[in-house]
């Protein structure tokens, strides 16, 4: 069914006090002023909606002073609905008629010369999830380093940073593991909005891109996500509330093909298991190391996705107690030591897990027998180093 979109661009009404207007709302209330006449190749998803849930395609639509020339596909595609790692097709965007190219997909991440024929101007509004492996971060690198090749404007419409942007916890990415769920070296939890990510990619990684980030207003470093007045859109299919986000940091560095966080069932990313765990030991032994913020509770469950698709799973099911209390990637590297000293020779340190936790010097202390809270307390001089740095950067 195709959609008619209304003209009525300018007609929004008025934010309630005290919500956080995104920087797509801004640029609404500008009628894009700053894309007049331009050509616009945008970087999004169905996720990518004003306050009072329009989509960014819909409103572009609507307005007389952009043409949409190009829609960008990440991971999860521009429905936001394909599973993870999946590969991303090219196709059209049915309301408008828009070519939508894939830049997720097995034959390379990175958009073609032929992709931004065409375009005067990239615009990427694509909600952050405050972890260093989402992908998202990574295609903004890349965009921003296409753009500048080819000398095209892009901007950066910022959202908040659902899980704060004061926190900055964990590993630091090590230049040998960049991938991408590794883009910018920087710490597993980073504490910055998407606009100020794309400020420090530019000045670290030296891009050189013309770069114009339009900031929010009304957002403040302590906020979650639910004290933006702001709704819960789940930015991938399996982060789908904000506990499960908080956790996300920690519990993603035990991913792995031999270890299951939950996919495939109601509640991914708030566990993890095996068939192979000793998950009452296991849970004993991690309340032991009483990590701030979180309880673990041994239960088993059948996921319907890989690792252990239809397999009974014993696993941990992790109870969010106090969210400003954790420290996600300190519970992560938690659960790894706990897994090396109750597991010896089930968990290994694989290409996957590298590239996630990204830093060897962590690795190698795990692997010594070190706590996650040992290994937290060698890691600080990094963070403290990273904090001075990303300073600079900081919008809010």
């Amino acid at each position: 069914m195709r959609i008619r979109y209304l003209s009525a661009v300018l007609m929004l009404p008025a934010l309630l006090p005290g919500r956080v207007k995104t920087g797509l709302d801004v640029l609404v209330e500008e009628d894009f002023a700053p894309l007049a006449g331009k050509r616009v190749g945008l970087i999004a998803n169905q996720n990518a909606v004003t306050w009072d849930h329009r989509n960014i395609v819909e409103v572009m639509a609507a307005s007389k002073r952009v043409k949409l020339a190009a829609i960008f596909a990440p991971e999860h595609g521009f429905s936001a609905t394909s599973p993870a790692g999946a590969n991303i097709e090219s196709g059209k965007e049915s309301a408008t008629g828009v070519p939508i190219h894939s830049i997720y997909n097995r034959g390379s991440n990175r958009p073609s010369p032929e992709m931004l024929a065409g375009i005067d101007v990239l615009v990427y509004d694509l909600q952050e999830a405050g972890a260093r492996f989402w992908t998202f971060t990574t295609t903004l690198g890349y965009m921003m380093e296409a753009a500048a090749q080819r000398r095209i404007p892009i901007y950066v419409l910022d959202r908040p940073n659902p899980i704060n942007g004061i926190a900055v916890e964990g590993p630091m990415l090590e230049e040998k593991y960049i991938s991408m769920i590794g883009y910018g070296l920087r710490p597993v939890r980073h504490g910055m909005t998407v606009g100020e990510l794309a400020e420090f990619f530019n000045g670290e990684n030296h891009i050189g891109a013309d770069l114009h980030v339009v900031k929010m207003r009304g957002w403040d470093r302590g906020m979650w996500m639910d004290q933006t007045g702001l709704e819960w859109i789940p930015p991938s299919p399996n982060l789908r509330n904000l506990a499960a986000a908080a956790l996300y940091p920690g519990t993603c560095l035990v991913e792995t093909t031999f270890i299951s966080v939950g996919r495939g069932t109601d509640t991914p990313f708030e566990m993890f298991g095996a068939p192979w765990f000793h998950h009452l030991e296991l849970a004993d032994y991690l309340n032991s190391r009483k990590v701030p913020g979180v309880r673990f509770l041994a239960r088993r469950f059948s996921p319907t996705e890989a690792p252990y698709q239809g397999q009974e799973v014993m696993g941990i099911d992790i109870q969010l107690l106090n969210r400003d209390e954790l420290n996600s990637p300190r519970m992560g590297l938690e659960i790894i030591a706990a897994l090396l000293k109750l597991h010896p020779g089930k968990f290994n340190f694989d290409r996957k897990v590298m590239l996630l936790m990204g830093n060897d010097r962590a690795a190698e202390l795990l692997r010594q027998g070190k706590t996650g809270a040992e290994v937290d307390e060698v890691l600080r001089p990094q963070l403290e180093a990273f904090r001075k740095l990303r300073a600079k950067y900081l919008l809010y």
